[in-house]
């Protein structure tokens, strides 16, 4: 009825947050000197990009096939759960179980997205580092 609602709270919530971080990491290259490393890291704004992207395609999603079935429509009160208490009630049920489920569940593929990429930076760095010494 209305679990994308709380992935597409989330996605608004990280795309402020993005925003927030970019604005942040943009200080801080312009305070900092450029420095040229062989190793390119990923930055933090990014990987909340992926975040983002997968929050709003999701929702997206789920609300497409909400349209589909008739549970959202193009007049107020816009969800159909919303006109009847009893349909209400069950919404919101929705919503706190397999809304928060979903939304949860995107964040935590999220982080093992994060924590395979910071892997992987790190193993790049390791190498880069033992190559000058070998040389």
């Amino acid at each position: 009825m209305a679990c994308f609602i709380v992935p597409a709270a989330e996605a608004v919530i990280t795309t402020v947050a993005t925003k927030v971080v970019e604005s942040g990491e943009k200080k801080a290259d312009s305070v900092k000197e450029e420095k040229h490393e062989a190793v390119q890291r990923v930055p933090f704004s990014r990987k909340l990009k992926w975040l983002n992207n997968m929050l709003w395609g999701g929702s997206a999603l789920l609300a497409f096939e909400h349209v589909w079935h008739g549970e959202v429509v193009p007049y107020f009160p816009f969800l159909t759960a919303a006109g009847n208490p009893n349909d209400l009630v069950e919404m919101l049920q929705e919503m706190s179980t397999t809304g928060v489920t979903m939304a949860a569940l995107t964040t935590l593929v999220w982080a093992g997205m994060v924590a395979a990429a910071s892997a992987i930076e790190k193993r790049n760095v390791t190498e880069k580092t033992a190559q000058k010494q070998e040389e």
